[in-house]
């Protein structure tokens, strides 16, 4: 009887620390914050090519940007793209500041560190296919790449590089 009342002891805590650990975040999502080029052509890819919409924007001022340690002084407006437009969705935010990347393109993930692709879970690669080719966007490997009977692999990258994976049946 000691035995599983040790082994219980055991799980509640454990079990307690998961829960106490997970229960730190107010969302099931990461915003994630981007900064692009060229504002225009990035909205153009990702919301008449991939299919993103845009659900909002603001503007972080030139005084918050310096006393939050974001720009050192700059403004900058925000885009809010999501994949749909629901509480649960990831922000993708895309910002600019007019000017061209500190580094090359990247032709692999591995030719650079941080942030170098995202993926995307699609209900049909056609329509996006077709939508990325109408704005001649580059299609990279040998894609669309078979990964079971029932799903695809494509593997495209946006105006500044970042590469982006789209998951799903044809």
């Amino acid at each position: 009887m000691s035995t599983f009342k040790n082994l219980l002891i055991l799980a509640t805590l454990l079990f307690g620390g998961l829960v106490h650990a997970q229960s730190n975040f107010t969302s099931k999502s990461i915003g994630v914050g981007v900064v692009v080029a060229d504002m225009q052509r990035s909205l153009d890819f990702y919301i008449k090519g991939i299919g993103m919409v845009k659900t909002g924007n603001f503007t972080i001022n030139a005084e918050f940007g310096k006393r939050g340690g974001l720009t050192g002084g700059e403004a900058v407006d925000v885009n809010i793209l999501k994949l749909e437009n629901s509480p649960e969705s990831t922000d993708w935010k895309l910002m600019s500041f007019g000017k061209k990347a500190g580094h090359p393109k990247p032709k692999f993930i591995q030719d650079d560190t941080g942030l170098q692709y995202i993926t995307i879970q699609v209900k049909s690669l056609q329509p996006i296919i077709d939508r990325l080719k109408e704005q001649n966007v580059t299609f990279l490997g040998n894609t669309p790449t078979p990964l079971t009977k029932d799903s695809h692999f494509v593997l495209v990258q946006d105006p500044d590089g970042t590469f982006v994976e789209l998951i799903g049946p044809m």
